[in-house]
């Protein structure tokens, strides 16, 4: 399982790819209305930008939010164009954000869920949150129970949260995603993420499960660098891994290839967590993203992906507090980045804690730059190769032509 690493870094192409090799490839549905402005050239932002024009230079942002029907409509054409060009035996999920707020919680998490249902999703990733109030948001609908929904938890506590709800609404998960301390992004911990470790984690979710008498695939994820490291939690009880850092140099990966050119560039000293999310999740990125010296001003009224029902970001209260210079310039933010303009630009380079590994994994050209695989590449290495070595990717393939939409 390829993991769902947003905005548009697992590419509508990487999700195909792992698809037509018979893996299951996610999409993400972060940013959806920005999605949906890049490839179909609709003007949402642009659009909410105009209705909530009179909010610009107003501190209370009372009411701004996204209209759900654009948030459907984003969603839904989104997943319906990638759905179309699928081939291949494996399948294409969809990774969702319960912290991707939107200043309507409740209504925009709906509207996207159901978005992705009617587009054809064929399978359901809950991610960044507890969601236990999330299948209610669906229950209704005629692909309730027959699209695959699964969730990802970071500890056996989080799973007993969510299996009550999943059991008030008869309908338990047909996956468990187990995502560790040294996964890529957000992150399901503390910053005293170092002290656990995801076998344990494994250990216990195997377990819970065992005493609920719950048969459910458990798929490890965060820091499943190699063959022999997936071959080792199948061995624990795993019915699958989930991958994602080794893609985000491939081909098909949704980043510019200057910044997957960084990526390889990394060492482990560069690999850092910090708590600039607005989300209030830790986050694990490169220390040289952009985003950790910017002191761009909050456009809520275009983007606002994380504002709450009260329409609050902890960014907007950073950047009001951030002073300026002798030269009356801002200053830039500390602490806090806005998110939205960042991930929409590709400048917070956020990654799994094994980064640095990715030059272990290709060849360096004589131009100095890293050979970029293809994903194909980097899945039979996963399924072929148990050594706990890497095989390098062969230099003479042409490189891809965009495929998207």
């Amino acid at each position: 399982m390829i993991g769902g690493m947003g905005v548009d870094i697992s590419s509508a192409d990487l999700a195909l790819e792992g698809a037509r090799l018979g893996a299951v490839g996610h999409i993400s549905d972060a940013m959806v209305p920005y999605l949906s402005d890049k490839y179909f050239k609709t003007r949402n932002q642009s659009s909410k930008l105009k209705l909530y024009s009179d909010l610009l230079d107003s501190e209370d942002k009372t009411g701004l939010h996204w209209d759900t029907d654009v948030v459907y409509e984003s969603a839904k054409r989104y997943v319906q164009a990638t759905m179309s060009r699928k081939k291949g035996r494996g399948g294409v999920f969809i990774n969702v954000m319960e912290k991707l707020t939107m200043g309507a919680p409740k209504d925009t998490l709906q509207a996207r869920l159901r978005g992705a249902l009617d587009g054809g999703i064929e399978g359901v990733s809950l991610s960044a949150g507890l969601h236990n109030g999330t299948l209610k948001l669906i229950e209704d609908h005629p692909r309730f129970h027959d699209v695959n929904i699964g969730v990802i938890v970071s500890s056996a506590r989080a799973l007993s949260i969510f299996l009550r709800g999943a059991a008030r609404c008869n309908r338990y998960p047909d996956y468990i995603v187990v995502e560790g301390p040294l996964a890529g992004g957000h992150l399901g911990f503390g910053m005293d993420w170092a002290k656990y470790d995801l076998r344990s984690i494994v250990q216990e979710v195997i377990a819970l499960l065992a005493e609920e008498q719950l048969n459910i695939p458990v798929i490890p994820a965060g820091g499943i660098f190699t063959g022999a490291d997936a071959v080792e939690y199948l061995k624990l009880g795993a019915s699958a891994v989930q991958v994602a850092t080794r893609f985000t140099i491939s081909e098909e990966c949704g980043l510019p290839r200057d910044v997957k050119q960084k990526y390889l560039l990394a060492d482990e000293a560069d690999v850092v967590v910090n708590l600039t999310s607005p989300t209030g999740y830790p986050m694990r990125m490169l220390s040289s993203s952009p985003s950790l010296v910017s002191n761009i001003k909050p456009n809520c009224e275009a983007l606002g992906y994380l504002l709450d029902q009260k329409a609050n970001c902890s960014y907007r209260q950073a950047y009001a507090e951030t002073g300026t210079d002798a030269d009356g310039k801002k200053l830039p933010v500390q602490g806090k980045m806005c998110i939205c303009y960042h991930f929409m630009k590709c400048q917070c380079y956020t990654c799994g804690h094994n980064v640095f590994r990715l030059k272990d994994t290709t060849s360096r050209l004589g131009d100095g730059t890293y050979f970029l695989p293809r994903a194909e590449h980097i899945i039979e290495d996963y399924l072929r190769n148990a050594s706990g070595s890497v095989a390098l990717p062969l230099l003479n393939q042409p490189m891809l032509e965009s495929s998207l939409y």
